[in-house]
């Protein structure tokens, strides 16, 4: 009997989806496929490519009341949330598909009399996705959709928490008529997703996920000369600075810090705010978090759902635990979450203040819906602490002060910079990170790059 992936729904414990799970022959005529598939289409106009993928795009965007619902039962976000995915979706693909005559045309360097010279971008080949739970249709369209239109073929390994979004991938694809075996999916285990990487029929791996995840590409593809890009862990910082717009801060900080249960690679984790604005910050944002309506996600009244798994949510506890033995001030009450459960994935959120970095809820990614508030006293001491981190993906600065925003983002270790705003991509900017956060881009321009690879010409037309 084969080996199958079991989705454990967040929401009630109860088995979603059962699928087998795909061994060394389907991946074998998985990549023979794709192969084929690919050398035909890099040939293919970029013009019908984006003719076939905007169908495709279309046909997903129809069935959005299917794939938030969807999205709810497998990982547990707000249905009211889930429609919000799909039009990010959109965003990003549409962007990505519009931009792609210009990001793959020929560059030329300037006339030299004699020589026809310039530099062509070429499709990679075959390129491995893999993709997590949590923003499962976000995260991977970064990847899928700009491969494609590269002229590369695509497998697609989702994560077993969110197997049906590699489903609804391929339904799109095939509703559009992309042509047979250029996009894949596997349901794959642990050791088969690495045999994947690792095999010599893959040109590229991308892949969204943990630290120790992104050892395991690194080693899986160590035997090949192939290029990775990895998206791995955050701890990102808010910066409330002493001019701030209190209110659209707590609003927007808040948001960022607690949509989707905290469970967002980019979701602020930290916050510190000066010492001029620290008291009524702290005051707002305890307010407001008090307010979250926490429960099933199923319920259209809910504004925060379970985490994916009660182990995800016994860890955030145990980080609250310790930041409170260890002198941090809890500033929401538990018992006022109805849902609030030990054991299970429901947990109440919470603010802490009288933190520091000796804590692990201010160094590690907690991936859940806590935040810790410190106050500082200047600048230098806010970017001193948001540079105090093994990762560094975004920070965001709340300012009314465009001058002091950009001084501060240039001394940030960090992928992105924010002003008055949090845990949003736009398609038109690199997606990147430093440090643990990972490296290589998606998204903009500059992310068809690391799915290409240059090819010089250099013709002599007079001899």
């Amino acid at each position: 009997m084969s080996e199958s992936l079991r989705t454990i729904s967040p929401v009630d414990g109860s088995v979603y989806v059962e699928r087998p799970l795909a061994g060394a022959t389907e991946i074998n005529t998985a990549l023979d496929l794709a192969r084929v598939a690919q050398a035909e289409w890099r040939s293919v106009p970029v013009a019908t490519r984006q003719e076939i993928l905007r169908k495709a795009v279309a046909a997903f965007v129809a069935k959005k009341d299917e794939i938030a619902a969807e999205i709810s039962w497998q990982m547990g976000r707000p249905i009211s949330q889930g429609a919000g995915e799909v039009a990010g979706f959109k965003e990003r693909a549409d962007y990505m598909i519009d931009i792609a005559p210009e990001a793959l045309a020929d560059y030329h360097p300037g006339e030299k009399d004699g020589f026809n010279r310039f530099i062509r971008r070429e499709a990679l080949g075959v390129v491995a996705i893999i993709a997590p739970w949590n923003f499962p249709y976000l995260t991977a369209v970064n990847g899928v959709v700009p491969a494609l239109m590269a002229g590369n073929a695509v497998v697609l390994k989702h994560s077993h928490q969110t197997p049906l979004c590699a489903e609804r991938f391929a339904q799109a694809f095939e509703a559009a008529g992309l042509p047979k075996g250029l996009f894949q999916y596997l349901h794959l285990s642990h050791a088969n997703a690495e045999k994947l990487m690792g095999d010599a029929r893959v040109d590229f791996v991308n892949f969204t996920g943990s630290v120790p995840g992104g050892h395991a590409v690194q080693k899986a593809v160590g035997g090949k000369f192939i290029a990775t890009g990895m998206e791995l862990g955050g701890k990102d910082p808010a910066y409330i600075r002493s001019d701030v717009n209190l209110d659209h801060a707590v609003e927007n900080v808040i948001d960022g810090a607690f949509f989707n249960t905290g469970q967002s690679c980019c979701g602020i984790e930290r916050i510190y705010a000066h010492e001029s604005v620290f008291d009524a910050f702290v005051e707002k944002a305890a307010d407001l978090v008090g307010q979250y309506r926490l429960g099933s996600p199923i319920d259209a009244e809910t504004n925060l759902g379970p985490m994916v798994r009660a182990s995800s949510a016994a860890f955030v506890r145990g980080q609250i635990a310790d930041a409170v033995r260890d002198g941090a001030k809890a500033l929401i009450d538990p018992s006022k979450f109805a849902a609030n459960a030990e054991g299970t994935p429901y947990l109440a959120p919470q603010v802490l203040i009288n933190v520091d970095h000796s804590m692990r809820v201010m160094s590690e990614e907690s991936f859940g819906p806590v935040v810790g508030i410190m106050k500082v006293k200047s600048d230098a001491e806010a970017i001193s602490l948001m540079n105090d981190s093994e990762f560094g993906l975004t920070a965001s600065i709340w300012t009314t002060d465009e001058d002091a925003a950009l001084s501060i983002g240039d001394q940030l270790q960090t992928g992105t910079v924010f002003m008055n705003r949090a845990d949003y991509l736009d398609p038109a900017l690199a997606w990147t990170g430093v440090k643990n956060s990972g490296r290589g881009c998606t998204l903009s321009k500059v992310g068809y790059e690391s799915l290409t690879r240059p090819k010089s010409f250099h013709l002599r037309t007079k001899i």
